[in-house]
């Protein structure tokens, strides 16, 4: 029995509710926690320029975003922030080693075509060192980044790159060989089970319905969740809807006579607003609505608006901290930086802007691990050890040790919290329901599936 805190899932079930919805649509100065002879000036002189990207007075870094894609502008755009939030509080306190961090970003439109030239602007033109904290809806670039061996920072693994370029580094980490030639191992990937055992166990829950349009993406990772929940022991409510003219009513009264417990679903936010809407005026109520870091965030305030009572019974899981946490001092650090240099994001602070900060810090410390000449093969030095990462307590501890396919039961672990309207004083907000994601873990099996 293998014991790691990540899997060789490493976070893919949050990746492909994402990747289903969104093609599902398209058809203070903050501490940034290094030691101070890392800052300048009064920190060691820099060298001269040591690789691409480096001068003798900044690194410069390129973010790729899919800002303007055909899902909407706040989809992907959080990692971002929070990215570009961490660096400014660093270039405030003298920047890394004396050279602040340029950040050049590019907006790829939510297309593969887009992607590609933004890859090519950053890395021909820009000639950025490397990339961070990347989030897009299709990675079309990825090889021509490989290719050039810019290394690739914390992106947000929508799509299945990030399982086959060894010069991309995930948010979530990655345990599969990253050769180049195939994704995963030999094509395959795998889900666990940590979250249906986490919501079994803390909830006594043993019931639970899958929504997924009647289209191959949303049903096919419906196939997942439900594949899931069964090797949990669940007993599952399998319903679909039509995409353009969905009857989330009688979704609602199939839930209502089975005595559902749990929701999962495969669907956008536009549908999941309008199900819990149709569960709220069917009477329904769950014992949980499960969605997944993508959508913990404030916004649920709105998107959930006219059905509060639905609203009260989300739970969000993830691979970080939660947002809400400011005790623990990194997350303290990040919500400090964001009313300071994003005042107006306040009510669209979410999971992924802290994943995007965690990110920039993963980044800042490979290139700090390089002294005063940083170089990309130091980078992925630091990218590619043993030792697992954590970002200072923001992240579960992962690393990108190559190991073999999985075959039988992983040690997995996980963060939760959920959504409650009187939290907070009565502002509401998400309430963390786990002390310390690095040690909720359940040994848990690795189920495989082809992307």
């Amino acid at each position: 029995m293998s014991r790691r805190h990540r899997t060789a899932a490493g976070g893919r079930r949050p990746a492909a509710a994402v990747l289903a919805a969104v093609l599902l649509l398209a058809a203070t100065a903050c501490g940034s926690r290094l030691p101070e002879s890392a800052f300048g000036p009064g920190g060691p002189t820099p060298d001269l320029a040591t690789d691409t990207g480096v001068t003798t007075q900044e690194i410069r870094v390129g973010i790729i975003t899919s800002v303007t894609s055909p899902v909407g502008g706040e989809t992907f755009t959080g990692p971002r922030y929070g990215a570009l939030a961490f660096f400014r509080a660093l270039d405030d306190r003298g920047g890394l080693h004396g050279r602040t961090v340029k950040v050049v970003t590019c907006d790829d439109g939510g297309s593969a075509i887009g992607n590609v030239d933004c890859a090519h602007r950053l890395i021909d033109q820009e000639r950025v060192f490397a990339l961070v904290a990347g989030s897009v809806l299709d990675y079309g670039g990825a090889p021509y980044v490989d290719a050039h061996a810019v290394p690739d920072v914390g992106g947000q693994p929508i799509g299945t790159a990030y399982d086959r370029w060894p010069h991309l580094f995930s948010i979530y980490g990655s345990s599969a060989p990253r050769d180049g030639r195939s994704v995963g191992w030999d094509g395959v990937l795998y889900q666990s089970t940590e979250v249906y055992r986490f919501l079994k166990e803390r909830l006594g829950a043993r019931s639970a319905a899958v929504v997924s349009y009647n289209q191959a993406d949303s049903a096919r990772y419906a196939r997942q969740l439900e594949e899931g929940l069964r090797s949990e022991g669940f007993r599952v409510l399998s319903q679909s809807v039509d995409l353009a003219l969905p009857g989330f009513q009688t979704v609602a009264a199939a839930m209502k006579a089975d005595g559902t417990e749990l929701l999962f679903d495969a669907m956008d936010s536009r549908g999941n607003a309008a199900l819990c809407q149709a569960l709220d005026a069917a009477g329904v109520r769950l014992t949980a609505k499960v969605t997944n870091v993508q959508n913990w965030s404030e916004t649920v305030r709105e998107d959930y608006r006219d059905s509060p009572g639905c609203r009260n019974s989300l739970w969000a899981t993830s691979a970080s901290r939660n947002y809400e946490d400011t005790g623990q001092s990194a997350v303290a650090d990040f919500r400090a930086a964001m009313a300071r240099y994003y005042p107006e994001r306040e009510g669209q602070l979410s999971a992924w802007e802290l994943e995007g900060w965690a990110a920039a810090q993963w980044l800042t410390d490979a290139m700090d691990s390089c002294g005063t000449t940083p170089t990309r093969a130091c980078v992925e030095r630091f990218m590619n050890r043993s030792e697992p990462y954590d970002a200072h307590g923001l992240l579960i501890p992962t690393d990108f040790t190559r190991r073999p396919r999985p075959t039988g039961p992983t040690l997995a672990c996980l963060n939760a919290a959920r959504w409650q309207d009187d939290a907070f004083g009565g502002r509401g907000g998400w309430v963390g329901q786990v002390t310390d994601p690095a040690t909720a873990c359940y040994d848990v099996p690795q189920l495989p599936y082809r992307p």
